[in-house]
């Protein structure tokens, strides 16, 4: 048995509770990101809400740029294809055939995006999952060499077309002036307050933005982290890994000196604004994850970071209904079918609301996975993959 699994635990299951913790930590990440697009609608048009300059909330906006955004949803996308792997183990244990019981869970995922993006959030990320697993679906019986090959040549794509658009591409010859995106900002913001007639179109105006985005960048990267993330499944990564010191060790050395650099730069360079920021950020994000994630394990698996673990793990266990229920408390704090709060609070105050909010939902979720095995929407969804009742 790994030593540093608690005893009662078997290592495979150990390997699940660390997924699991990981998974939970991704959805952290994710969320000091997603809600500041939920608060304010300045964010989605790339410029800075005046009435919020102080030095409080530029620090909060350079640590939000520089830690998470676009860091956290590679983690997840990594531990998408790590899950993808133990759902064909799971497939193969009951006798089930694996490709229709994925694409049924496909197309469950996707409706489940749809609807996320019409009622919640427009910010989805669960369509793209869901497109770009039945690529991943279509290439799962490739080899660990040929994949690690596909994912860098992914990589490579998406940074050199990111260096060439940087070069050769006026970004405001299709971008709106400051000026005009500042107003246009206050009044999509407004918009927020109204009705979910007003809430709903505005989430259905914004589907060709995410559309743009999911093809250029996060379904490229996402296909590429998927195949990493699969790969590491093949290979057990997280079976023995908290007792290979030396190499996360390593890993965090690596990983935090090029991904804070990268992760500076990119703030520095104006974040999503600057294309030669977000190539930055694109080259160095992966390093930046991958020593979060010798931190967490390495945390977790030491005698008085144990808590961490049962702190992250059951949130990680739910993460799709918990991902759906971060939007549901946006959709309550922000916008006009709750407390009507767009626009009225500080980047200071985000990052404080998003750990109270997870703070509640690790809370929640601890509670309910005491007399559940699933949550509500893992339920819907596996009720849909494996055709049956759970």
């Amino acid at each position: 048995m790994n030593q540093h699994a608690p005893p009662s635990i078997s290592p495979s299951r150990a390997r699940v509770l660390d997924v699991d913790a990981l998974r939970g930590f991704a959805l952290l990440g994710i969320f000091f990101v997603n809600i500041t697009f939920m608060a304010s609608a300045y964010p989605g048009n790339l410029v800075n809400d005046p009435q919020f300059a102080s030095s409080t909330d530029v620090v909060a906006r350079f640590l939000t740029t520089t830690l998470f955004s676009m860091k956290f949803y590679l983690l997840f996308s990594f531990l998408f294809g790590y899950s993808f792997v133990l759902q064909m183990e799971a497939a193969n244990r009951a006798g089930a055939s694996f490709v229709p019981r994925m694409v049924r869970r496909v197309v469950g995922l996707f409706a489940i995006g749809v609807g996320h993006i019409v009622l919640l959030y427009g910010g989805d990320i669960l369509t793209t999952y869901a497109v770009v697993c039945l690529i991943l679906l279509a290439m799962f019986r490739i080899g660990d060499r040929a994949a690690f090959v596909v994912s860098g040549a992914i990589y490579a794509f998406v940074i050199l077309s990111l260096v060439i658009s940087a070069a050769f591409i006026d970004r405001s010859s299709f971008m709106p002036p400051h000026d005009e995106a500042l107003v246009n900002a206050s009044a999509q913001t407004q918009d927020m307050l109204g009705g979910p007639a007003e809430i709903i179109g505005q989430h259905i105006a914004g589907v060709g933005l995410l559309v743009v985005q999911s093809i250029s960048l996060q379904g490229p990267t996402a296909l590429a982290m998927f195949l990493m993330g699969m790969v590491a499944a093949r290979r057990q990564l997280f079976a023995g890994l908290a007792g290979r010191a030396s190499l996360l060790r390593r890993t965090q050395a690596i990983g935090f000196a090029v991904g804070l650099t990268g992760g500076v730069v990119f703030a520095l360079l104006g974040g999503d604004t600057n294309t030669w920021a977000t190539a930055a950020s694109v080259i160095t994000a992966p390093f930046l994850c991958a020593a979060y994630m010798a931190t967490l394990v390495r945390i977790m698996h030491a005698s008085s970071g144990a808590w961490v673990g049962k702190v992250f793990a059951p949130v990680g266990r739910i993460a799709l209904t918990n991902y759906l229920g971060q939007s549901f408390a946006g959709l309550l704090l922000f916008s006009g079918v709750g407390l009507g709060l767009a626009g009225k609070i500080s980047p200071p105050l985000l990052m404080v609301l998003a750990v109270a909010i997870f703070a509640l939902q690790a809370a929640i979720s601890a509670w309910w996975l005491r007399s559940h095995r699933y949550g509500p929407a893992e339920y819907f969804l596996r009720w849909l993959t494996n055709w049956s009742r759970p």
